[in-house]
């Protein structure tokens, strides 16, 4: 548990992005080449460093003040395919320039970044893929 929350604290590893190509409205191959894990996907988004639950709200009984201000994560995986989660998250002002949802997978022309996050994106390819991996298994609304 304690490598969990080590894995997750701060921000991304500072490496250069991984390289992906966008078609349609979806990033078709996995980031890192490799499943992510449902499991720790879904620890990043309860976990309210990252800010999902500030403006989702979704199947996460344990969770108090779960947020109204986006579509709940609940279907997501019957909505969306996981190449459509995908762009969502690496980012999802590619498909909407209004959003409020944070690029989570970008650096370049980001413009209301805390200082920890200049330059860094907010999650890994690897976390990217895990969060994924948890938003399919989400089917029923």
């Amino acid at each position: 548990m304690a490598a969990a929350t080590l894995a997750m604290s701060g921000a991304a590893c500072c490496d250069e992005l991984l390289p992906y190509e966008v078609v349609d409205d979806a990033i078709p191959a996995s980031l890192t080449g490799a499943a992510g894990d449902p499991a720790r996907g879904r620890s990043i988004v309860v976990n309210r460093q990252f800010t999902c639950l500030l403006c989702h709200s979704g199947p996460f009984a344990e969770q108090r003040f779960q947020g109204d201000l986006a579509p709940s994560l609940a279907g997501s995986g019957a909505r969306w395919s996981e190449a459509q989660l995908r762009l969502r998250l690496v980012d999802a002002a590619r498909l909407n320039a209004a959003t409020i949802m944070p690029s989570y997978y970008r650096i370049d022309g980001q413009q209301r970044v805390g200082d920890a996050w200049r330059g860094k994106p907010i999650l890994s390819a690897e976390q990217i893929e895990d969060v994924v991996a948890y938003l399919a298994t989400l089917r029923e609304p």
